[in-house]
């Protein structure tokens, strides 16, 4: 299986991740010459055994961890047994992710792509909830409230992207004491999804980690933690309705809305420490 990552693995080209422009600004009552820097956007289309699946639009950044993690979190792929082939190519106007596995999981269960609330497309909403719902989640995993503000607050001081560009979201994968891998894009599902691609690839083991993230948790998002196979989930935005739902019937650990020393606990599982 040939696997290569890094900003963009394909025919020699690299995209930088954020471009600067001149611009014309208007501030204290007058236009004036000024710069902003701009995140850049490639899309990356997966294709799964030769069949197209869907177009992500992405920084160019870990494409094949983000294919993979994409394929992987929404339920076509189930470990790395399953990976036959890797292979990534590109110009200078986008990305394309061959993958191939062992399996044909498209004639058992047709494309049926949804819209989700962020940046790009669902596969199939209705098998990833029939899916979840069956789950109950069990890890022993413990963090308490000081360990959450300490990677929330780790999170923010790597994000340089962010505070370049104001137009991303981070996500990590964290133990207790610290964050283990940090991705970052122009959609939250792109860096959830580049972490699972890379705990599936490299052997990341996930059930002793907590997800921290910047997004809203919908419910899409939620999911894809679950595959994932994490048994905390945290951001500094808030969750969805149908996401606290899926939580607490799933016992998903759930937190969101942290910052200056104040978080909210929609659903602790048994795992946030001094929670009931």
């Amino acid at each position: 299986m040939v696997v290569k990552d890094g900003k963009c693995s394909g025919d020699g080209v690299a995209w930088e991740e954020a471009v600067t422009y001149d611009i014309v600004e208007f501030r204290d009552g007058s236009f004036r010459p000024a710069q902003v820097t701009a995140i850049q956007e490639v899309p990356l289309t997966i294709y799964l055994n030769g069949q197209e699946m869907v177009t992500l639009l992405c920084t160019g950044k870990h494409p094949t961890y983000l294919a993979v993690g994409f394929l992987r979190s929404e339920g076509w792929i189930r470990d790395l047994g399953d990976l036959k082939d890797v292979r990534i190519e590109a110009d200078d106007q986008r990305i394309k992710a061959f993958v191939e596995v062992s399996t044909d999981p498209l004639k058992a269960q047709p494309v049926r792509r949804s819209v989700t609330s962020g940046c790009g497309k669902g596969t199939s909403f209705d098998r990833n909830v029939e899916t979840a719902i069956g789950v109950r989640v069990s890890a022993r995993l413990v963090v308490a409230p000081d360990q959450i503000f300490r990677l929330m607050a780790e999170l923010t001081e790597r994000s340089t992207l962010y505070r370049r560009t104001r137009g991303c979201h981070n996500a990590s994968l964290a133990e207790p004491s610290r964050i283990v891998i940090f991705r970052e894009d122009i959609g939250r599902h792109n860096a959830i999804d580049m972490i699972c691609g890379q705990c599936l690839l490299d052997g990341v083991t996930t059930e002793d980690k907590l997800i921290v993230t910047t997004g809203r948790i919908a419910s899409e998002i939620l999911l894809k933690t679950i595959r994932l196979g994490v048994p905390i989930l945290v951001s500094g935005s808030a969750a969805t309705r149908f996401s606290i739902d899926l939580a607490r019937k799933t016992n998903m650990a759930m937190v969101g809305l942290v910052e200056s020393g104040r978080m909210v606990v929609y659903n602790s599982g048994g795992r946030i420490a001094g929670c009931e």
